[in-house]
């Protein structure tokens, strides 16, 4: 039940239901349970959720890769509405509508608290629901974009996972941008999709060559910026799609992580760039995270990116959602409803 707002609006401590991991593994390991819910502190709000967004590196934390404190929260994307505001707190007020990405471990929940710095305001024409599904991976795609390389129109570019989450945004703002977009996926059902998402041409990397195609798409020409979210078995094949000097934006590792390699390689195969970023870095900032939100949001309401949701599954689900993921079922996003 929502609580009543009173100027700077005191709170009271109210359960919550929440989706813990208090210990590494598989989705079983996801467990929803109660928890006291204290009022929201200095600087904080208290939100009621009313969609979170999943994300794969949600479970780089539940199998342990990635390491937090146990006892965990998971996720990091989601959008509400305010419900009640901490000490000092200005800009916002209970009612409004907003989304955050990367504000700490516990986005799996019906209210957290969250720093008021980390949430940004939601556009009257942008659904809490299209929010929740574009937040963290459009973001994640206007970096890629426009800070780690800077697209331009004429660039051709390679996306892997290109039916993925990230994936679909990617195709979608380059084309936008004036760029030929090719894109590896794992069938042709999702080559379909990502063809009709901003991908001009698509490569089915199970039963063809990477290299060899990019190479007869670019007439031997190959490409000044690949992005690679899959990690271990794209690295070496993605380095050899590169031009001299081109650009490796390796993001992910759906795959595993990258091993131990020897840096003369990226002379070898051309005097080539390696960056390994991540949008915590490029949204640190208040001012940065404005700003990439608002052209995130800008892009959205123009129809430059269309959300694809994918999925919808009630919170207590979690364990199937990231089922899901790890089978490959799902294209686009997946949402979990508190």
């Amino acid at each position: 039940m929502p609580l009543k707002a009173v100027g700077r609006t005191d709170a009271l401590a109210e359960d919550t239901e929440v989706v813990l991991i208090r210990q590494t593994g598989g989705p079983e390991v996801l467990s929803v349970e109660q928890s006291r819910l204290d009022p929201p502190g200095p600087g904080q709000v208290r939100l009621r959720q009313t969609a979170i967004g999943l994300n794969y590196v949600d479970t780089y934390y539940r199998t342990g890769l990635y390491k937090a404190p146990l006892p965990s929260g998971i996720g990091f994307e989601a959008a509400g509405v305010v419900e009640c505001l901490g000490e000092g707190v200005a800009g916002l007020r209970p009612g409004d509508r907003v989304v955050y990405a990367i504000a700490s471990l516990g986005a799996y929940a019906r209210l957290r608290n969250v720093p008021a710095e980390r949430l940004v305001k939601l556009p009257d024409d942008i659904t809490d629901h299209q929010a929740a599904a574009i937040a963290l991976q459009g973001m994640t795609a206007h970096y890629l974009l426009r800070r780690a390389y800077s697209v331009q129109p004429g660039d051709t570019i390679l996306v892997h996972a290109a039916a993925g989450g990230v994936g679909l945004i990617l195709c979608q703002w380059a084309a936008s941008l004036g760029a030929t977009v090719i894109g590896t996926v794992g069938t042709e059902e999702k080559a379909e999709f990502a063809r009709a998402n901003g991908c001009t041409h698509t490569i089915l990397y199970r039963s063809e060559n990477l290299v060899e195609r990019v190479c007869d798409l670019t007439k031997g020409a190959k490409l000044r910026v690949v992005y690679d979210s899959v990690g271990r078995d794209t690295f070496v094949s993605s380095l050899d799609c590169l031009q001299p000097f081109g650009l490796l934006v390796s993001f992910g590792q759906s795959s595993g992580a990258i091993g131990p390699f020897e840096t003369r390689i990226l002379a070898e195969k051309g005097s080539l760039y390696l960056t390994r970023p991540t949008l915590w870095t490029y949204i640190a900032r208040r001012e940065d995270l404005v700003a990439s939100a608002s052209e995130l949001m800008a892009a959205v309401s123009r129809g430059t990116i269309k959300p694809r949701i994918s999925q919808t599954l009630p919170l207590v689900e979690a364990a199937q959602a990231h089922r899901d993921l790890h089978s490959r079922k799902t294209v686009g996003k997946t949402l979990l409803i508190p």
